[in-house]
């Protein structure tokens, strides 16, 4: 049972766990054990998540999300496979604590006449160091 937060717990039945071969370090030893690990988790038909969440999670444009809405997570950065099932297993909960808080709303501000001044302060600034650059033609 993986504890997401008090409301949120998914069983180890939901989780499908592969392992294969993690390159990096590790000598000969790496071409002969599966110590990285592929954490798949179907967020679009998983029974443990709130409604709300579960929109937060499909609505994020995250890489690891497939069109299918299954949440993929390789873990291959420690050299032991249960470190790197314990690394995805922890990644997995921190993205759904993540969608467990609403975003606020963004509030729409105007930029102030203080700002839109010293904006054109410095396109002039740059406008006039780039025509310093360049040089006359017509004198030569």
């Amino acid at each position: 049972m993986l504890i997401v937060t008090a409301n949120i717990a998914i069983p180890d039945s939901e989780l499908i766990e592969r392992f294969m071969r993690a390159d990096g370090p590790g000598g000969q030893h790496v071409n002969r054990t599966e110590s990285a690990v592929e954490l798949r988790f179907d967020v679009a038909s998983s029974p443990s998540l709130p409604d709300e969440v579960r929109e937060r999670l499909l609505a994020r444009r995250d890489r690891r999300m497939t069109d299918a809405g299954i949440m993929v997570i390789q873990a291959r950065r420690f050299r032991d496979q249960a470190r790197n099932r314990d690394d995805a297993r922890d990644r997995l909960v921190d993205v759904i604590r993540e969608a467990t808080v609403v975003a606020k709303k963004r509030v729409a501000t105007k930029p102030t006449r203080a700002s839109k001044e010293r904006r054109l302060v410095g396109k002039t600034q740059r406008g006039q160091t780039k025509r310093g650059r360049s040089r006359d033609w017509s004198s030569d």
